[in-house]
Parts: structure tokens; C-alpha cells; sequence
């Protein structure tokens, strides 16, 4: 008998300010995407999507609406599950790390055309469109 396979679990944030979005670029991987990482053990969901966040990007954030999730198989073949939310900077600034070597600010359109992964796209235009009412 197989045993079923463990379903990675993740969080993240889509970072809004000022109208733009925090993408990041990942050397090991040569890809554009949005801050994200797996929950350690025994960590809740907001609690590492916060923690992801300010590890790969250098800024303090709060949690706003959470965001659509994203279900997928990682680069190694594993079902993976990934929580989103809207976040907006309380302070920092980005600093290259050995996760993440650029941090850009993008207009949403820009955003959308330089994340590596399709299913970023909606979730970006939602954190836009609510981090604009919110003003």
C-alpha cells in the first residue's frame, strides 16, 4: 500500500502600497513571485504568512483580507496549499537575504506580466482593488 502523500502547507502575503505590489525574485529558482513559505511546526497561518513576509522582503506588515488560496504541486512533485493575504507595510525595508536578491514595486498590470506563476495574477488585482477602497 502507498502511503497518501503529506500536502505541503504555505502562506504569504500580496504587499500593497501606494497602489503598487511587492514582487520578489528568487535566484534559486530564477522566478518572479510573491512572498510566500512554509509554516513551521506547531506556527499558525497568519503568524507565518507575517513571518514569510518580513524574512524575504525586510518590511513589518499587518493583515488585512485574507485572499484567495492556490493548490498546486511544488517543483518537487508534492500537493502543495498556500493561504494569502493582503497586507499593508507598518515599517522596513528591503534588504537582499538568501532567499530573495530584488524586491521590485509594481503598478498591478506590471505585476501581473512579471510573476512567473499565472495563479498570482487574481489574487494581485483583488489586493489592488481592496487596498484602493480601504483608502
Amino acid at each position: 500500500m502507498v502511503a497518501p502523500e503529506t500536502e505541503v502547507h504555505a502562506a504569504g502575503g500580496v504587499v500593497v502600497r501606494d497602489g503598487r505590489v511587492a514582487v520578489i525574485h528568487r535566484p534559486k529558482y530564477d522566478d518572479w513571485s510573491l512572498p510566500k513559505g512554509k509554516l513551521d511546526p506547531g506556527e499558525g497561518w497568519e503568524e507565518a504568512a507575517l513571518r514569510e513576509v518580513r524574512e524575504e522582503t525586510g518590511l513589518r506588515c499587518a493583515l488585512r483580507e485574507e485572499l484567495e488560496s492556490a493548490r498546486y504541486r511544488d517543483r518537487k512533485g508534492r500537493p502543495k496549499f498556500v493561504r494569502y493575504w493582503r497586507m499593508a507595510v507598518l515599517e522596513g525595508e528591503f534588504a537582499a537575504n538568501a532567499e530573495v536578491d530584488e524586491m521590485v514595486w509594481l503598478e498591478p498590470a506590471e505585476a501581473v506580466a512579471r510573476l512567473t506563476f499565472d495563479h498570482d495574477h487574481g489574487r494581485v488585482l483583488m489586493a489592488v482593488r481592496l487596498a484602493a477602497e480601504e483608502e
